[in-house]
C-alpha cells in the first residue's frame, strides 16, 4: 500500500529498523540524555529561544492541543479562533469543554482568510489567537505573517497547531512571534503515531501557565516542564516514538526537507490542473492538496484508488463526495506521483466510476 494521507505516512526505512527493536527502559540517565537532545534539536528546527519549554506528550495531535487550552487558559481569558474546517472546529470545541469564552472567525469551504477580514474584527476583547497554521481539512494554509501583525497590534499570545504544517512550509517561533507551537510525530516527521511536541516561549510560560493550578494529571504541562529538565516525562512515553524522533532529529537537513515536499507538491498540481478536477484557489499549504471532483465522485475513488493499492486521505461531512486530499509528505517520490496521477486519469475517464 503506498500512502498519500497526511498522517501516517510513508516511513524512511531507517525509522522501521529503530521501530521494529526492542525497547529500552527509559527511567535511566542515558534515555534522559536522549530527550535532552530532542529538546535542543527542537527549538534549533522551530527556532525557539534557550529558554523555551518543551513537553513531549504521549498523545495525538488532539491530546496536545488539548493541553495547552486547558493548562494555559480559564473563564477569565476569551480566545479568538480560526474556524475554517474541522481542525479550527476541534479548537472551538475544546474552549466548550474547558468553559473557555471564545468568538470564531468562520472561513467556508472555498473561501480565503484575507486581511480585510481579520482586521474588521477588534482584538482588544481577547487574551489569545488559536490557529491551525495549516487546515488539513481542507488545505488552507493561513498566512502567519497576517496574523503575526494582528497579534502584534492587539498584545495577543499567538498559538499555532502546525501539526500538518511543519517542514512543509516555513515556520519560526521567534520570527513569526509564535507564543506556543504544537507538533506531532505522523506528518511530516514520519515517525509512527503516539508523540505529540508542545513548545511554549518563557513568557506565555511565565504568565499563562507556571502558577496555574493544574486541571488534570496526565496532560498537565507544568509536570511535563518539570521533568523535561531532567529529560524524562510524568508517566511512560511512547519510548520507541522518541527514539525515531531521536534519530530522525538527528538526520534532519530542515530547508532540504522543505524543498522535497514543495517540490513533490508542486509536480503534483502541476499534472494534477490537466486532469478532471479542481484546485482550490486559496492558499495551499505544501503538505497536501485538495482536488474538487466536479461529479462528485470522491468517495467511489477513493476505494477504487485503496483497491489498487493507493491510499488518498477522503474527506468528511459535507466534502465527503466532494474533495479528495492528496498528501505530499513522507518517504515519496515523483514516480509515486506518476503512478496515482495514471491511475487517476484512468479512472475520472470511465462515465460513472463505483466503488
Amino acid at each position: 500500500m503506498k500512502l498519500f494521507t497526511v498522517g501516517p505516512v510513508m516511513m524512511y526505512p531507517e525509522t522501521m529498523n529503530i521501530a521494529g527493536k526492542q525497547l529500552p527502559y527509559f527511567r535511566t540517565e542515558e534515555f534522559s540524555r536522549i530527550v535532552l537532545t530532542i529538546e535542543q534539536k527542537i527549538k534549533e528546527v522551530v527556532n525557539a529561544k534557550t529558554d523555551s519549554k518543551v513537553a513531549l506528550l504521549t498523545a495525538s495531535g488532539t491530546g496536545a492541543m488539548e493541553s495547552v487550552i486547558m493548562n494555559s487558559f480559564d473563564e477569565t481569558d476569551r480566545l479568538l479562533i480560526i474556524n475554517g474546517g474541522s481542525f479550527g472546529n476541534r479548537f472551538c470545541e475544546l474552549a466548550q469543554i474547558h468553559h473557555i469564552p471564545y468568538d470564531a472567525i468562520d472561513i467556508p469551504f472555498g473561501e480565503e482568510l484575507t486581511e480585510e477580514k481579520l482586521f474588521a474584527i477588534d482584538g482588544s476583547q481577547y487574551t489569545a489567537f488559536v490557529v491551525n497554521h495549516h487546515e488539513t481539512s481542507t488545505g488552507q494554509l493561513y498566512d502567519i505573517k497576517m496574523i503575526q501583525r494582528y497579534c502584534q497590534k492587539y498584545q495577543l499570545f499567538l498559538i499555532v497547531d502546525a501539526i500538518s504544517s511543519f517542514l512543509a512550509d516555513s515556520i519560526s517561533m521567534d520570527e513569526d512571534g509564535i507564543s506556543c507551537l504544537i507538533l506531532s510525530s505522523q506528518k511530516a516527521l514520519a515517525l509512527n503515531p503516539g508523540l505529540s511536541i508542545v513548545v511554549v516561549n518563557s513568557l506565555f510560560y511565565e504568565r499563562k501557565i507556571k502558577n496555574r493550578p493544574p486541571k488534570g494529571m496526565y496532560l498537565d504541562l507544568n509536570l511535563h516542564f518539570k521533568n523535561m529538565e531532567r529529560g524524562q516525562t510524568p508517566n511512560t512515553p511512547a519510548v520507541g516514538v522518541i527514539l525515531e524522533l531521536a534519530d530522525r532529529l538527528e538526520k534532519l537537513d530542515y530547508q532540504k526537507e522543505m524543498e522535497e515536499i514543495k517540490k513533490r507538491a508542486n509536480y503534483f498540481r502541476e499534472r494534477a490542473s490537466k486532469l478532471e478536477v479542481i484546485l482550490p484557489n486559496y492558499p495551499l499549504s505544501n503538505a497536501l492538496t485538495p482536488i474538487i471532483l466536479p461529479k462528485q465522485n470522491a468517495t467511489a475513488i477513493f476505494e477504487i484508488l485503496k483497491r489498487q493499492g493507493l491510499m488518498v486521505t477522503p474527506s468528511g461531512g459535507d466534502l465527503k463526495d466532494k474533495v479528495l486530499r492528496i498528501g505530499h509528505l513522507g518517504n515519496l517520490t515523483l514516480q509515486d506521483y506518476d503512478q496515482l496521477l495514471m491511475a487517476l486519469e484512468k479512472i475520472m475517464k470511465k462515465e460513472n466510476p463505483r466503488a
